[in-house]
């Protein structure tokens, strides 16, 4: 479809369908990345990476970001100079020399390339529009039904595609039905660009959110809560445990998610252990996306710890304390005690 819309662009004069044919492109690249990562990304753990693969889902990701911002900054730049060429060709042409396309490009802006596109080009936008909304509910309905929400996600990308072959269709329209109204195509290039820049930078900006560890966002850590106080009221003695605190990142479609539980101080680790198995049972089968829960338990009679309390003070450029200077420390202590018991 990309390569359809690539020809009949260029073929029918249409720079708005050219820059649509490289939001196809990104879209394409996206649903590539997405199956060719997929399957990396839930691979167990293994002893080299012991939080798993998802992280490379997260990369994918980010590369589709920047294909998607980089593809736009191009189409809304040669949409611009088009425009501005319908209204100054001669100074249009300069800005080109000067940066360096000098006369290569100089035919490209001719008076063929800033005249009205052909009709022909909107049955083409038209079909794609068609196209991309059949695929758009189609996707939705398997992702529904499969409750993936992978799936979901293309089914997204196939809308804005759609919706972008509107966009086209009615610069299109608008530059044949409109008197002196050629301009509307590189508009509507122009109007393309901002909508793929838009999503791309959004991709990227979530894309190294994820990457730095993010905490999961707050409707994810109230499922998981929730799910948490149902498995601990359907256990034996679970009523005196307590759900403390909720947190975790985002890996690619997992969720690494530690939990804190207060328990009765008497509680042995033998008792807690299957309270733990339970816990992390129910989070697996109820909360989508579950990868990992990893466990701590407090005290319930002790008074709360302060949060990331697991965390080492000091900056990690401090230099390490000297081991002869520990063994000098230990001796003086020795000495001091022995001095007391005599």
């Amino acid at each position: 479809m990309a390569i359809a819309k690539f020809a009949g662009g260029w073929a029918f004069n249409s720079k708005a369908m050219v820059a649509d044919a490289w939001h196809s492109i990104a879209d394409l690249a996206s649903d590539i990345l997405t199956l060719a990562t997929v399957s990396v990304s839930l691979k167990p753990p293994s002893e080299r990476f012991p939080l798993g693969f998802g992280k490379i889902e997260s990369l994918g990701s980010l590369g589709v970001s920047s294909m998607l911002l980089i593809g736009g900054c191009y189409m809304g730049w040669e949409s611009a100079i088009t425009l501005y060429a319908h209204f100054d060709p001669e100074s249009a042409h300069h800005i080109l020399e000067h940066i360096g396309h000098g006369h290569s490009h100089s035919h490209s802006h001719s008076a063929a390339d800033l005249g009205i596109p052909s009709l022909h080009a909107a049955w083409l936008a038209g079909g794609t529009i068609l196209i991309k909304e059949w695929l758009y509910h189609a996707t939705m309905k398997v992702a529904r039904e499969r409750k993936s929400s992978v799936l979901a996600s293309n089914a997204v990308h196939h809308r804005v595609d759609s919706l972008t072959g509107i966009v086209t269709l009615a610069a299109i329209l608008g530059a044949n039905a409109l008197e002196s109204a050629a301009w509307l195509d590189p508009v509507g290039g122009l109007l393309i660009s901002i909508m793929v820049i838009n999503a791309g930078f959004g991709n990227t900006v979530a894309s190294l959110y994820e990457l730095v560890d993010q905490s999961i966002d707050k409707e994810v850590k109230s499922s998981i809560r929730k799910q948490a106080q149902k498995a601990l009221a359907n256990i034996r003695d679970g009523h005196e445990a307590e759900v403390r605190d909720v947190s975790g990142v985002k890996s690619g479609q997992n969720y690494l998610v530690d939990l804190e539980l207060a328990v009765p101080g008497s509680w042995t680790i033998d008792g807690v252990k299957d309270l733990e198995d339970t816990v992390r049972t129910q989070l697996a089968a109820k909360v989508r996306g579950v990868r990992r829960v990893r466990v701590r338990f407090l005290s319930r009679d002790a008074p709360d710890d302060k949060k990331y309390a697991e965390f080492i003070p000091g900056s990690p450029g401090a230099l390490p304390e000297e081991e002869g200077s520990s063994k000098q420390n230990d001796e003086l202590v020795d000495g001091h005690s022995d001095k007391h018991k005599h």
